[in-house]
C-alpha cells in the first residue's frame, strides 16, 4: 500500500475499510432520479437498469472490504466543463489500472462515470453489448459519497477550481494489511 503513490501518482487520498461503513440512500437514487445526467433510465449501468438498492447493498454488502479512493484535478475556474470532462476520464483510467492492479474483478468496480463505451445504449430493448466492460458509478448503487467521505476522513472538496472524483474497489481481502 505504500507503494501506490509512487506507482499511480494521480491518487489523492484513499482506504481500505469494511463495506458495513459505506452508507446507501434512497435520496441518492432518487437524486439520480431526477436526471441531472440525462443517463437515468437510458444506460444498463444506472438507474433503474442496475436494480433496487435492497439488492444493490446485499451484493456490495457480500464483499468485506472496499478500497475507496479520490482523485482532485485542476480547473481554469468552477465552468471549466471540458476540464472536468477531461479529469472524469483520467480518474476513469486510473480506476481501471488499480482494479486491474488488485485484481479486481470488472463487475467489482464503482467509478465517477456511468458507462458510455457505445454511442448508443442498448436499454431497454436489448441486453448490454458489453457486459464485461460496463462501467457503473458510485450514485447509481445508492452510495452517499459525502457521508462516505466524512465517516473514513477522505476530502469531498478539495478547494476552489478543483474537481475530486471517487471510486470504489470491492475486495476479498485488506490490501492494506
Amino acid at each position: 500500500m505504500k507503494n501506490l503513490k509512487e506507482k499511480f501518482p494521480a491518487l489523492r487520498e484513499w482506504i481500505v475499510i469494511e463495506t458495513d461503513r459505506i452508507v446507501f440512500s434512497e435520496d441518492t437514487v432518487k437524486a439520480c432520479a431526477r436526471n441531472a445526467c440525462g443517463c437515468y433510465g437510458t444506460n444498463w449501468s444506472c438507474p433503474p437498469a442496475v436494480g433496487k438498492l435492497s439488492y444493490l447493498e446485499k451484493k456490495i454488502r457480500a464483499y468485506p472490504y472496499v478500497f475507496f479512493f479520490s482523485t482532485c484535478h485542476e480547473l481554469e475556474d468552477s465552468f471549466d466543463l471540458e476540464g472536468m470532462d477531461s479529469a472524469r476520464q483520467e480518474h476513469t483510467r486510473l480506476t481501471e489500472e488499480i482494479a486491474e492492479h488488485f485484481s479486481v474483478p470488472h463487475d467489482c468496480v464503482l467509478g465517477a462515470e456511468a458507462c458510455n463505451i457505445c454511442k448508443q445504449c442498448t436499454y431497454p430493448s436489448a441486453p448490454c453489448r458489453f457486459p464485461e466492460r460496463q462501467r457503473r458509478t458510485v450514485e447509481s448503487h445508492g452510495i452517499d459519497v459525502v457521508v462516505l467521505c466524512e465517516r473514513t476522513g477522505l476530502k469531498y472538496c478539495n478547494g476552489q477550481n478543483t474537481v475530486t472524483y471517487f471510486s470504489l474497489l470491492f475486495l476479498e481481502k485488506n490490501v492494506s494489511e
